[in-house]
């Protein structure tokens, strides 16, 4: 995929200045088409997270937005919460937000969902090599409205475009599957902080689960995605339901964007 002018500027800023072996990076980045191609990318950044992720552009995003850019907003979204909060990474990708989030809040305790069997690899290298496996969990299990299995389209590329958004060509493999509800009861039965980003299948987490499963979240940030039938609204009268109020809005295109919300001060 070709990017804006303006965009492959800053990421080459970003790389240079966000992570300490940013040369060898841009090489990596510009010989991704060649036959110099390397097939894996090391992120290293100048605090000492490592990142390790395939060299396709679906993988190497969420690397840029959480240690480039503070995309989540980290001070805004937890910065409130008490010190040892629990939190749920749903769609963790490659670890990402997971690995940035225990980092900058030592005493957070995080359980990561991610359904392929090919990303989850480098979310499970990527928790391990940055000595966080006793406060990072990773559950190779999609999160849908049933316990289970359900059949899920991984692209196979350790990328971020799986499900709803896998490129044609992807295969349908069949993974393990639970619920917003069973996932709290892992997580130890109180959720402070949700963040989710599941490509399309947002919408049949959240509205088959109950009001009530989401009492002890304070927090939440999640993507949503075009997905015909449904829309942001939603999702925004369910939240009112549970007591969570948007705080912040980005919208990106119709039916896509990210959104903030804080439960309502009772």
């Amino acid at each position: 995929m070709n990017r804006p002018p303006q965009l492959a500027a800053r990421r080459i800023g970003q790389t240079l200045t966000a992570f300490r072996n940013g040369p060898k990076l841009l090489f990596d980045l510009v010989a991704s088409k060649t036959p110099l191609a390397s097939s894996e990318l090391v992120f290293k950044t100048r605090d000492g997270v490592v990142i390790s992720c395939p060299n396709v552009a679906g993988a190497r995003v969420p690397v840029y937005e959480l240690f480039a850019e503070d995309a989540y907003r980290f001070n805004e979204l937890a910065g409130d919460l008490p010190a040892d909060f629990t939190a749920l990474d749903i769609g963790g990708q490659i670890g990402c937000f997971s690995v940035a989030l225990a980092k900058a809040f030592p005493q957070a305790r995080i359980n990561t969902y991610e359904a392929s069997p090919s990303t989850a690899i480098y979310t499970r290298r990527n928790v391990t090599n940055n000595g966080l496996s006793d406060r990072v969990t990773v559950h190779n299990t999609a999160m849908s409205d049933h316990v289970g299995t359900l059949e899920f389209t991984d692209n196979g590329q350790g990328s971020g475009l799986n499900g709803l958004t896998a490129p044609e060509g992807s295969q349908t493999i069949e993974v393990e599957c639970t619920t917003f509800a069973e996932a709290v009861k892992a997580a130890g039965g109180k959720v402070d902080l949700v963040k989710i980003d599941t490509e399309g299948a947002e919408y049949s987490i959240i509205l088959p689960s109950d009001p009530s499963d989401w009492a002890t979240v304070q927090s939440v940030v999640m993507e949503y995605h075009p997905l015909q039938g449904h829309s942001w609204d939603e999702l925004k009268d369910f939240f009112t339901k549970a007591g969570l109020e948007e705080v912040r809005h980005d919208r990106v295109d119709i039916g896509l964007g990210t959104v903030w919300l804080k439960r309502r001060p009772v």
